[in-house]
């Protein structure tokens, strides 16, 4: 088929799906998948051809990385449970006081947590946040809220164990030690940066408590609801149990993260197989997590507890995992139609361009789904196929789509809804917060990716 032809119906079939959610309010599934089978026969691979591509790409992303997320969702669902992140915030609280919060809060959950998925952490952080809010000497909620929201979403597309993350270097075949290493490069000072500018909008008269928040007695009592006393548990039984201490707390995580990083290190050394490799593998060192958390959660609180959490996690990762094959799936066809050696002479020939694109089609996404996670893992399948024969590092387009990724959360997000009501905002304050933070923080990082693309 004529070249101009095959751009022309891969443009309608992304436009297509982007609309179907947009106008008609499909879901993503329906939508992708429609997207995908329009492509197919359109681009002439026939009915068979069609449901090959579709059938593989999901296949072959689940065998990459299916386990990869499932295992991250759990491992963060076990955390919740033994009480790291509350200990963790709360003590850095303590070293650094109220108006340096809102920067710890946003670099240490961005960076340290990315494996707790989004909505989760924010119900789990909402409560400390809207308790330091007021210790703030000027506009503490909206500052507490901004640095709430960079801490969940930043880390969810731009930081291994991320769920966005792992699907998008999955996607795009880079290595989960790099993907760790350049993401928190680009995450620590954006979350930052984006904090900082806010805070200067802040002190430009942005923020009206009056319009912006709700009076007290409308606001929901998180800090009720926010479980036990620091350092105890209470079993199912009613008896409390003492946590763990912070160090051990955050372990699983923390032989995780230095697992894989050491597996990045010991492939770049030349180093592929024996003890060192196996261990490094990102499934192997997840699944160590998994086991540590699963064994810290059974022993300092309950082992009914701790199967509620691994109950919980699995929950949660199925439509993620689903979005992340029906994106596999797209990308499968848009590879048979042979849209790489089309693209590939374009993006070899312009450097910036792919990371542009990359970025913009993650806007589009994500201001018409909603869906951080969805958004960035639709543009790493899209541009995965014509990746093969450009110069560009494959790492810098899954953080060029995943900071795409993070524009403009708004109405049609559910988690601006939960963040709204937890942290006691009106829309119209919640749009001065959300939307408006996360389209900083896009922005910004950005410009912190330009900047690696002109280093590596």
């Amino acid at each position: 088929m004529n070249e101009s032809l095959i751009l022309l119906h891969t443009g309608v079939a992304i436009a297509g799906t982007i609309l179907l959610i947009l106008a008609l309010r499909l879901e993503p599934l329906i939508a992708l998948l429609c997207g995908s089978l329009y492509l197919g026969l359109a681009t002439g691979l026939g009915f068979g051809g069609t449901t090959e591509a579709i059938t593989s790409g999901f296949g072959g992303i689940m065998t990459d990385i299916g386990l990869l997320i499932t295992f991250g969702v759990l491992l963060g669902s076990l955390l919740s449970v033994t009480g790291a992140l509350r200990r963790l915030t709360e003590g850095l609280l303590r070293i650094f006081g109220a108006e340096r919060s809102p920067y710890v809060f946003g670099t240490a959950m961005s960076s340290i947590f990315p494996a707790i998925y989004t909505d989760v952490l924010l119900v789990l952080t909402a409560p400390l946040g809207r308790s330091i809010a007021p210790r703030i000497r000027r506009d503490g909620r909206a500052a507490m809220g901004a640095a709430l929201i960079l801490g969940s979403e930043l880390g969810l597309v731009l930081v291994v164990p991320g769920a966005g993350a792992l699907a998008v270097a999955g996607l795009l075949q880079v290595s989960l030690g790099r993907m760790l290493l350049f993401g928190l490069l680009v995450t620590v000072p954006t979350a930052l940066v984006t904090i900082y500018l806010y805070r200067l909008l802040l002190r430009g008269g942005l923020w009206n408590g009056d319009k912006d928040e709700l009076a007290d007695e409308e606001q929901t009592s998180d800090e009720e609801s926010a479980g036990a006393s620091e350092g105890t548990a209470t079993t199912p039984d009613g008896q409390e149990r003492r946590l763990p201490g912070l160090g051990v707390s955050l372990a699983p995580l923390l032989i995780t993260i230095l697992l894989i990083a050491g597996g990045g290190i010991a492939k770049v050394a030349g180093i592929t197989s024996g003890p060192l490799a196996f261990l490094g593998s990102p499934l192997v060192a997840l699944f160590i997590g998994v086991v540590i958390a699963y064994s810290l959660a059974w022993g300092s609180v309950s082992r009914q507890v701790a199967s509620s959490a691994v109950g919980n996690g699995l929950r949660e990762c199925g439509p993620i995992l689903i979005i992340t094959g029906i994106g596999g799936s797209l990308g499968g066809v848009i590879s048979a139609t042979g849209l790489e050696d089309i693209l590939a002479g374009y993006f070899t020939s312009n450097a910036l361009s792919p990371l542009l694109l990359a970025w913009f089609i993650a806007v589009v996404l994500h201001v018409t789904i909603g869906s951080t996670s969805v958004a960035a893992i639709t543009a790493g399948s899209v541009l995965a196929p014509a990746l093969g024969g450009t110069d560009i590092a494959p790492l810098l387009i899954a953080l060029a789509a995943g900071s795409g990724a993070l524009f403009a959360v708004h109405v049609n997000s559910n988690f601006f809804w939960m963040f709204q009501r937890l942290f006691g905002l009106t829309t119209r304050g919640t749009l001065k917060t959300c939307t408006l933070v996360t389209t900083l923080a896009s922005v910004v990082s950005l410009g912190f990716v330009l900047l690696l693309s002109a280093m590596i």
